[in-house]
């Protein structure tokens, strides 16, 4: 055999052993030679649960229990308790007394829980107006005023006047001038209204507030004239401030009654005309001169 004949034979039988290693190494990978597959296996998706897991892959979904989990145990709230209001230290209390306490009515009075006269006294009517007050607005009700109720009343209310530390915010009206009031310089004093007029040639130029004397010491009657003026005067009698006084008949005179100011109508004067304005009799004090005409009458 010649040469070249051998080495084409060699040539060939190489080329069928590579040719069956291919193959079996193929079939080895897929599990079975290419012609053992069914035809239309190369053309079917693998099974979903043969699917390896991956993008695009559904998620597994595990099969629910037989029975709920156990929820873990938990104890009950306490529900939060409201916190205990405490009043602080009292600033006012029954029994105190001055401007302090008059200015405590007079705010009390602007928002109707006090309804008397201003007295600069803390009696039985401030304290159940403090309380009132107190438990409108959730505060401690101890009828004591601490700086948490001052606070508040302040917050609500404005600086009192001074007709309304006086008592003069409902001033009387008074009824008609005596004829003999209609002449010259007089100061006529009205028992029905409770007035004193300050009149000059018939014009009214001053209206105040007036209290009298009681039953047992009545303010006298009838038409004097001013003999004597006190501006500090006190009384030799009672020993009692009787301030801007206008002697008009013996010990009874026309002042100011700081007594009037504080309990208003609830007392009486020894025969005194008495007023509570303090500006308007200092004002009156200073227009009226020796001579001039008082009278005092019922309208």
């Amino acid at each position: 055999m010649s040469t070249l004949r051998r080495f084409t034979i060699v040539t060939v039988v190489a080329t069928l052993l590579c040719g069956l290693a291919y193959g079996v190494g193929w079939a080895s990978q897929s599990g079975s030679l290419p012609w053992q597959r069914p035809v239309d296996d190369a053309n079917t998706a693998p099974a979903a649960q043969d699917r390896p897991a991956g993008k695009g892959a559904p998620d597994e979904v595990d099969e629910p229990a037989d029975e709920p989990a156990d929820e873990p145990d938990e104890e009950p709230r306490e529900e939060p308790e409201e916190p205990t209001l405490v009043p602080g230290p009292a600033l006012l209390a029954p029994g105190a007394s001055g401007a302090e306490v008059r200015d405590l009515q007079a705010r009390l009075a602007q928002i109707d829980w006090f309804n008397a006269d201003v007295t600069g006294f803390y009696g039985d009517v401030t304290t159940e107006a403090v309380r009132g007050f107190q438990a409108k607005r959730e505060i401690p009700v101890t009828g004591e005023v601490d700086q948490r109720t001052l606070d508040r009343l302040h917050r609500m209310t404005t600086e009192p006047t001074q007709a309304e530390l006086t008592n003069q915010t409902t001033a009387n009206t008074p009824g008609a001038l005596d004829p003999r009031c209609l002449e010259g310089r007089v100061l006529c004093v009205d028992k029905s209204s409770s007035t004193l007029r300050w009149v000059v040639d018939g014009e009214v130029q001053k209206t105040l507030d007036a209290r009298f004397g009681g039953s047992s010491t009545p303010t006298r009657e009838g038409v004097f004239s001013v003999f004597q003026k006190s501006r500090d005067h006190v009384s030799s009698l009672y020993d009692t401030s009787m301030p801007f006084a206008m002697f008009f008949s013996g010990g009874q005179a026309v002042h100011y009654s700081p007594d009037f100011a504080s309990v208003g109508y609830n007392g009486a004067s020894h025969g005194c005309v008495n007023t509570r304005d303090y500006d308007g009799i200092a004002w009156l004090y200073d227009q009226v001169q020796i001579g001039d005409t008082v009278v005092v009458y019922w309208s």
